[in-house]
């Protein structure tokens, strides 16, 4: 079966600002945003890829539009299923407000008895049934038109990759949180008909995230809470 290359979007506007973007319209990289997906495309150009699936955001499709330009003879396909969590009534605001809602520790703690508030709102569950369904089907798709050893690339949101990757280890989706998949970083999963394989997670190609901060409290690395939509970049 196929391999796929889930690549998280590049740092967006939203990222920036601390803002949970959702599924806001208008909602595109920055500055350091569009060099990420600039080098995205040269860490990828030994791949083989056979096709690309992207999230409807236009974050996510700002963020693979270098490989197309590099590769335009590549196929590319839509998918809402890998499109962001529906985060209902937390959709725009600033994640340091929101920390101090009483579904945060849910959140945190119990991912999968969280529902987000307010019209349209989803729950992680069925975030995570959806995106894991998708990546299945997509794998049959590529492995039918490309052959079981296909490689092909999946770009989609923090919290969606890190549902899939849990799926992938086995993790109960209440431990997901434990994952960290930071902006265009690149998670890579070999599917087979008995297990997944994780063969990447969250790799970037850069270290500088992971020197100590004075500022970040005795750990030197921030706080024990996970970043709702996944983590900002901002560090």
């Amino acid at each position: 079966m196929p391999i796929v290359i889930l690549a998280r979007h590049g740092r967006s506007t939203a990222n920036a600002d601390g803002v949970l973007a959702g599924w806001s319209e208008g909602v595109g990289l920055d500055e350091r945003g569009g060099e990420q997906a600039a080098a995205l495309a040269t860490r990828l150009a030994a791949l083989p890829l056979a096709a690309v699936v992207t999230s409807p955001l236009q974050r996510c499709r700002e963020t693979v539009q270098p490989l197309l330009d590099a590769r335009p003879e590549l196929p590319v396909h839509t998918d809402d299923r890998v499109g962001e969590c529906h985060y209902g009534d937390w959709t725009g605001r600033k994640l340091a407000d929101l920390a101090g809602e009483p579904l945060w520790k849910t959140v945190q703690q119990y991912p999968s008895g969280a529902v987000f508030p307010g019209p349209g709102g989803e729950s992680v569950t069925a975030m995570q049934q959806r995106a894991v369904a998708a990546i299945r089907d997509w794998n049959e798709r590529i492995e039918r038109d490309h052959g079981p050893d296909a490689v092909y690339l999946v770009c989609s949101h923090g919290d969606i990759i890190k549902s899939v990757a849990a799926d992938a280890l086995g993790l109960h989706l209440d431990l997901f949180q434990r994952l960290s998949v930071e902006p265009c970083s690149v998670t890579a999963i070999r599917y087979t008909p008995l297990r997944p394989f994780l063969l990447r997670l969250g790799d970037t190609g850069e270290y500088g995230g992971l020197v100590p901060r004075p500022d970040a409290g005795a750990a030197g690395r921030g706080g024990s809470d996970a970043v709702v939509g996944g983590a900002t970049g901002t560090t």
